[in-house]
């Protein structure tokens, strides 16, 4: 039987390979890998260690698989999470520089650009609502979240005061 934390760190470096957009392009399916399918971490835990990663300066995606390394090994673990999440990505980055550099003005690679433009947003919104989902326990975070994202949508409120407002509910036993 495979380690979890081997399990854990593998499945990483895949999302770090196939994620367009970053990671929150493939959060569904961390979501799913750590939560559904290991219970490595509660549905709520990992909304909470999102909402926190989104609230402090850093590499939050890097910041949210180390937490989830933690609580599956440990420190080491936390360390081999965050260089899976992005040691792969970067590296094939790398290697592909030189040779995408070259074809910058071709009109496939516009193609291709243009075509992954739609693609990134798509992942990315199916990311944020795998989120909402997570932490939506009720009809008050569903209030919550409507209203967060009405919030976002017509105003240039900073997100970050609406995190700081729906852990202030949560703290007080309103959520």
């Amino acid at each position: 039987m495979t380690h979890p934390a081997a399990v854990l760190v593998a499945h990483l470096a895949l999302l770090s390979l196939i994620s367009f957009g970053g990671m929150p392009g493939v959060l569904p399916d961390l979501h799913d890998f750590v939560v559904t399918s290991h219970g490595w971490i509660s549905n709520q835990d990992f909304a909470n260690s999102f909402a926190v990663v989104q609230a402090i300066p850093g590499p939050n995606m890097i910041l949210l698989t180390s937490f989830i390394g933690w609580k599956v090994g440990g420190v080491p673990i936390a360390m081999a999470a965050a260089l899976a999440t992005f040691g792969p990505s970067c590296t094939l980055a790398f290697a592909v520089f030189r040779w995408w550099d070259r074809f910058r003005d071709r009109a496939w690679q516009q193609r291709l650009r243009r075509g992954l433009a739609p693609m990134t947003v798509g992942l990315v919104l199916a990311g944020g609502y795998a989120m909402a989902r997570s932490g939506d326990v009720g009809p008050a975070g569903v209030a919550v979240t409507i209203a967060a994202i009405g919030i976002v949508l017509g105003t240039r409120l900073n997100p970050l005061w609406l995190i700081a407002a729906g852990g202030a509910l949560g703290a007080s036993g309103l959520l």
